[in-house]
């Protein structure tokens, strides 16, 4: 096992056992790649949602949103392709009888290329020391160009047959790299096959007078058949966007990795709409954007990067990923499409209404062209999860296991510790509480020596402890530890409020965004 597989199974782990999520089902045994979100998990899941609204919708004022049903008109799939295009090439193994997505065991192959191309600058970074310019390094090493060329051409392949749909050449790809299956090593094959991703349902009293229907696979369409209601509702002009969050659900033959590809799941998306022949100006705007919001939140550049779409999927005429270096590697976090206007137009056709804005600038009407930007609520969890996982060893020769979960999303942002469980101090924690959690998820803990809530409260990531100690009692203060640092300050109880909400606004946090 490699280190990040081990940290990975570690963060699984602290996730059940501090209160962020489980398996479903557990006690039956659990129900494959769903999941529950329990106290801690559920808490962080709305601040993260909380943090993209607030950036998307409140601090623009030509951005609104909506909540459309998930059960939706039947026709819609088939308008927007999903009944005829929404599909996985798999491929089975016949030794280990394992199920697994062709595109993604070639592009676990070229992940492997990737991890050489870090060992590389590592060990030059190691022997060039201060000295070492990684950005020359990765432009001149043959080695690492080599890893680069091959990577590309592999991906170019794969992008070529899958929208050729050429199965067999998919299937030859893996034969010609020798990738093996994970489970058991075997190399034996079966052919690639097309599945399609949709949960199909049924509405109605009975069975003879129902109808088929699909629980929806993305939330974009619910946004797209509700556009002439909006715009004329809100009376908005172009451009202007349609955001959502909301539930989806996919067949994930070969769900994995945790939460980070489930059969339930939940999209934070918006819908830009733009006068036609503008979209590569917005393509490319709202990329820098929601870079520039990931990078708010300071988990770190590095682990960030865009990938540019070899395939187009059958809408788009651009589209890149906002990649993020999961334990497991770089993985799409976030997708920015530039859509066109084939979402309205097919809707237009399917539907026989017109999807047509009437622009008094150009005084004509068209069918707006649309750029997209669509993240996955349970992939920034868990980006934000196990970016925040992490063992420090201690000047004092201990350790300590620590979530450094951004003070905005942090599930709780304080715990109130009274020193010793007597002489008035639980009194004045509880008084403290009171104050504080008007404004803020707060925790009382009073169980163990203080050390060892304070490990418990790392732990769990919450950003503040706030320890009521007897001098509390005359001086009105109390001892605020900082979670990152374990730094230690005495402060007033009257500027308790106000030394949280410097550390956990949003405000505080987005204003990056303006700049």
């Amino acid at each position: 096992m490699t280190n990040k597989e081990d940290i990975f199974k570690k963060v699984i782990s602290h996730a059940k056992e501090y209160g962020y999520v489980v398996q479903s089902s557990e006690i039956y045994d659990g129900l494959g790649a769903v999941y529950d979100y329990t106290q801690n998990g559920a808490e962080l899941k709305k601040n993260i949602k909380d943090y993209w609204w607030k950036a998307m919708v409140q601090l623009h004022e030509n951005i609104v949103g909506i909540d459309s049903a998930i059960f939706m008109h039947p026709t819609i799939w088939k308008a927007s392709g999903h009944v005829d295009a929404f599909n996985d090439p798999l491929i089975d193994n016949k030794d280990s009888k394992k199920r697994y997505r062709a595109d993604v065991l070639v592009e676990d192959y070229v992940g492997k290329l990737d991890a050489k191309i870090e060992k590389e600058v590592a060990k030059a970074s190691k022997r060039f020391g201060d000295s070492f310019d990684e950005d020359q390094f990765l432009a001149t090493n043959q080695r690492v160009l080599g890893y680069k060329e091959k990577g590309q051409s592999i991906l170019k392949r794969l992008g070529k047959s899958l929208e050729n749909e050429d199965l067999a050449d998919v299937k030859a790809l893996i034969e010609e790299l020798e990738i093996a299956c994970p489970l058991s090593g075997s190399k034996n094959w079966t052919d690639v096959k097309q599945f399609n991703l949709m949960f199909g349902t049924k509405l109605g009293a009975s069975a003879e007078h129902s109808t088929d229907l699909y629980l929806r696979p993305e939330t974009a369409q619910g946004i797209f058949v509700n556009f002439l209601n909006v715009q004329k509702s809100g009376r908005l002009k172009i451009p202007f966007g349609i955001a959502q969050i909301g539930k989806a659900f996919r067949n994930e033959i070969v769900a994995r990795q945790f939460i980070f590809r489930m059969r339930e799941f939940e999209q934070m998306e918006m819908q830009f709409f733009i006068t036609p022949g503008t979209q590569k100006e917005w393509y490319e705007r709202w990329k820098e954007m929601r870079m520039k919001w990931h990078l708010s939140l300071g988990m770190g550049q590095e682990n960030y990067r865009f990938h540019d779409h070899e395939k187009l999927a059958h809408y788009a005429d651009a589209a890149s990923d906002i990649e993020f270096r999961f334990p497991f590697g770089f993985k799409e976090l976030e997708g920015i499409h530039s859509r066109t206007d084939f979402d309205l137009s097919s809707h237009e056709e399917y539907s026989g209404k017109k999807l047509q804005y009437f622009d008094p600038a150009l005084n004509k009407s068209y069918v707006p062209y649309v750029v997209e930007t669509s993240i996955g609520v349970d992939r920034m969890f868990l980006a934000v999860l196990s970016n925040a996982y992490q063992e420090e060893e201690l000047e004092n020769g201990t350790t300590r296991t620590v979530l450094k979960i951004p003070a905005v999303l942090a599930p709780n942002k304080a715990a109130v510790l009274p020193l010793v469980k007597k002489d008035g101090l639980p009194e004045l924690a509880h008084k403290i509480m009171a104050i504080l959690k008007w404004d803020y998820n707060v925790v009382y803990d009073e169980k163990d020596a203080i050390g060892r809530r304070y490990r418990r409260q790392d732990a769990l990531g919450t950003p503040f402890c706030i320890t009521v100690d007897h001098d509390s009692l005359t001086d009105n203060s109390v001892t605020i530890r900082y979670r990152d640092s374990m730094e230690q300050k005495r402060v007033p109880i009257d500027l308790l409020n106000e030394t949280i909400k410097d550390a956990v606004d949003s405000k505080n946090w987005l204003k990056a965004l303006a700049e």
